[in-house]
């Protein structure tokens, strides 16, 4: 494989994982994130799927993100009586966010991100290795 298209598909890689980082980061961030009024609901897990796509230029499949979607799963209910958006019961909305989840998620991410990054440190290698040899 010429070592220009790993370049290209680890940077894709890499684009596609710091994407995954980022809604992460905004899931964890909005764990404990409830709704302002009864009734309201709490923020919504984000989730990020992935797809091959062929780069017909380069004549690789490249990884891109497919969908930043919002999580259909349940939320959660916690009994706060004080709380403004409690219902008649007392109970508020919690978002369906698991940060342990989202923590295990976030490391999975990164070391795919480093591992793409890895990738272009050793072609990068390469490449100035065989410009030295034909100098």
């Amino acid at each position: 494989m010429d070592l220009s298209k790993s370049l290209h598909i680890a940077a894709s890689g890499m684009k596609a994982q710091g994407t995954r980082l980022r809604v992460l980061s905004e899931n964890i961030a909005n764990a404990e994130s409830l709704a302002q009024q009864p009734g309201g609901d709490p923020y919504r897990r984000k989730l990020v799927t992935f797809e091959n796509v062929m780069n017909d230029e380069l004549g690789v499949n490249q990884v891109k993100i497919k969908d930043v979607a919002p999580d259909r799963s349940p939320f959660g209910r916690e009994y706060r009586p004080g709380h403004p958006a409690a219902d008649g019961d007392g109970y508020v909305t919690t978002p369906n966010v698991n940060s342990l989840i989202e923590m295990s998620d976030m490391r999975e991410a990164q070391r795919s991100y480093e591992a793409n990054l890895k990738v272009i440190e050793s072609s990068r290698t390469m490449l100035s290795r065989t410009i030295d040899l034909l100098r």
